[in-house]
């Protein structure tokens, strides 16, 4: 299915020929609203939206961590039950068609949690449009829906001032409890910002350093060409520290095991959390110093974090 390229818009890419997504039928699925997400409604928001309108594959095995079916068990799960009285505030980003959006919405409360969807600014649209179909008889969370571009400062400044106090105003927003990317791990020349906005939105004053357990980073990857893709967990392992999502069936042996390698592509579930050292750390203003690992302990020298190979290694050879 070929889209419409519209100019410097990064989600019509020259040459974009892409189809809608279908979700693996099997045991590590659930259903979707086919309405909003479904194989007619993706071809329709392809043409309009391009690379946004369709479902990329990591967002199916999200969309499975937040909510996952009764004989399924996480570790860790997407929500604490032990801080279930606490209030939530997560965010997305690159929500595209909201299919990832529109399950946590269903499972927050409402007058307590808050969800934030952002993407950029011609996709949002489409957001609005999805999320509006959750069903109204639901306690539905105050869902905000805002533009932004990785790594932009004012788009993140902008953002910033919902949770801020300056000049006497009460924040809209309590800090954030969780960061959620699908999928968001492919072109190069992203990888730079989107390091950036979480280096952004992990600090003050959208969390707090002083306890940066609090704050916890989702992220479902899909591997596509390691050659581009490694560099970015490299530097994305000097500031946070990162671990696999384990799961486990009941209605097989009971083991835990590594989610993702029963499914169709090799695929995987990061938590992670910022490094308490890594508030005192200067970011680099270019992309290219940022993913280099410039600033990362301190220090102007280039390096990088060997956690992602590592795991590879290991869920390739490991029989879970």
């Amino acid at each position: 299915m070929s889209a419409t390229r519209t100019c410097n818009n990064p989600n019509f890419p020259e040459n974009l020929d892409i189809h809608p997504s279908i979700p693996s039928q099997g045991i590590f699925s659930n259903p979707i609203d086919k309405t909003s997400f479904g194989s007619l409604a993706q071809g329709l928001a392809i043409l309009q939206y391009g690379i946004a309108g369709r479902v990329w594959e990591a967002a199916y095995a999200m969309n499975l961590y937040v909510d996952p079916p009764h004989n399924i068990t996480f570790d860790p799960p997407f929500f604490d039950v032990s801080r279930s009285a606490e209030p939530v505030t997560v965010i997305e980003l690159g929500s595209g068609s909201g299919l990832v959006a529109s399950t946590i919405a269903r499972l927050l409360k409402a007058g307590r949690d808050n969800l934030i969807v952002t993407d950029l600014p011609e996709v949002c649209p489409l957001l609005e449009a999805n999320l509006r179909k959750i069903d109204t008889c639901a306690e539905i969370p105050l869902i905000t829906v805002k533009y932004l571009s990785w790594g932009n400062y004012e788009d993140t400044t902008s953002l910033a001032s919902l949770f801020s106090d300056l000049q006497g105003h009460t924040p809209c927003f309590n800090p954030l409890t969780h960061i959620v990317c699908s999928d968001l791990v492919y072109f190069p020349e992203l990888l730079g910002p989107l390091l950036r906005s979480l280096l952004q939105l992990s600090s003050p004053p959208f969390a707090q350093s002083s306890d940066c357990q609090n704050l916890s980073i989702f992220i479902s990857y899909k591997v596509r060409s390691l050659t581009k893709e490694t560099g970015f967990w490299s530097a994305f392992g000097l500031w946070f520290e990162f671990r696999p999502v384990l799961i486990k069936d009941g209605t097989r042996d009971g083991e835990w095991g590594l989610f993702g390698t029963d499914l169709d592509d090799t695929t995987f579930l990061f938590v992670a959390h910022r490094r308490p050292g890594s508030y005192k750390w200067k970011i680099p203003p270019l992309d290219d110093d940022l993913l280099g690992g410039v600033g990362a302990y301190d220090s102007p020298t280039r390096k990088g974090d060997d956690t992602f190979e590592n795991l590879l290694f290991l869920s390739l050879g490991e029989d879970w």
